[in-house]
């Protein structure tokens, strides 16, 4: 029997909890729905309103993975939905996680979370820009916070304040909070910065996704602003060898960095990162911050 539990008066059945998701760890499904729970807060700030595209894995980051926007079969009714226009296919319909029993019913499927630039009010009108840098071996995370810090002034002299976090994975995503603007205008702004990054940092940054240009540097992807497009959100987890987390960054860390495990973030670390700063991205959900792309 799976065990009953009931979450804000909502039964879910939790399944195999005792089940070994990260081998290299030895990190239970118990102790991942744990983590969820633990970081809800912050994370269904930054989920709120936001279609969810699911990375699911099961039997853990080695085992089978795949990718889904369409509602899983089985979800609760309770579970709130959204239709979601697709230019090719017509509209479909997509998770919304907006509450706590909904966000554990999603962890017992065990899955990576990715959200558009864009809320289900305004679809392909983006009120975030994001920056996806990417290394390629044999550069790391330290590459990319030299990147970022470029990036980070560079948006600055047009009046935007730029957010870090690890993407959880290699590299580092910047997130910029801007008012609404039509997603393939905000790709064309970021394609933008990409090429001038680029220009200005020569032996250390691209901007083509051609791989064979990519090795020892950092590539950076515009692309995810596409209104089709979607970022693993700040807080989840990660289908990586070891429970590794998307987790906010302040800049003096990103100045300090100085080795790749100085900016690789494991669950357990989160909730004591979240009593020292809070949650470092909360201003991304203040719309009274967003401001104008020039």
């Amino acid at each position: 029997m799976s065990p009953i539990t009931v979450v804000e008066g909502r039964r879910l059945s939790l399944t195999n909890l005792d089940k070994v998701i990260y081998p290299a760890t030895g990190t239970t499904k118990g102790e991942v729905l744990h983590y969820w729970t633990t970081t809800a807060e912050p994370l269904l700030a930054h989920l709120h309103d936001r279609p969810l595209s699911f990375l699911r894995y099961p039997d853990g980051p080695d085992g089978q993975r795949f990718f889904t926007k369409n509602v899983p079969p089985g979800t609760p009714s309770w579970v709130q939905t959204c239709e979601v226009p697709h230019a090719t296919s017509g509209p479909t319909r997509q998770v919304l996680l907006q509450d706590l029993p909904s966000l554990v019913w999603a962890a017992n499927l065990v899955v990576e979370l990715h959200t558009p630039q864009w809320t289900r009010q305004a679809p392909g009108v983006a009120d975030r820009l994001v920056l996806d840098l990417d290394p390629g071996a044999p550069a790391t995370i330290v590459e990319c916070c030299t990147a970022a810090r470029w990036l980070r002034d560079r948006l600055a002299d047009d009046g935007l304040d730029a957010y870090a976090k690890t993407s959880g994975s290699k590299g580092l995503h910047l997130v910029v909070p801007i008012e609404p603007t039509a997603s393939e205008r905000t790709t064309a702004y970021a394609r933008t910065l990409a090429v001038e990054a680029a220009r200005a940092l020569q032996d250390l940054v691209v901007h083509k996704m051609t791989r064979s240009l990519r090795s020892g540097k950092v590539f950076i992807d515009f692309s995810q602003n596409a209104a089709a497009k979607t970022t693993a959100v700040a807080y989840t987890l990660r289908a990586r060898a070891t429970p590794t987390v998307s987790t906010p960054v302040t800049w003096d860390e990103i100045a300090a960095c100085a080795d790749p495990e100085q900016l690789t973030f494991r669950f357990e670390e989160i909730a004591p990162r979240l009593a020292r700063h809070g949650d470092l991205h909360a201003t991304l959900c203040d719309p009274h911050r967003a401001r104008p792309l020039p």
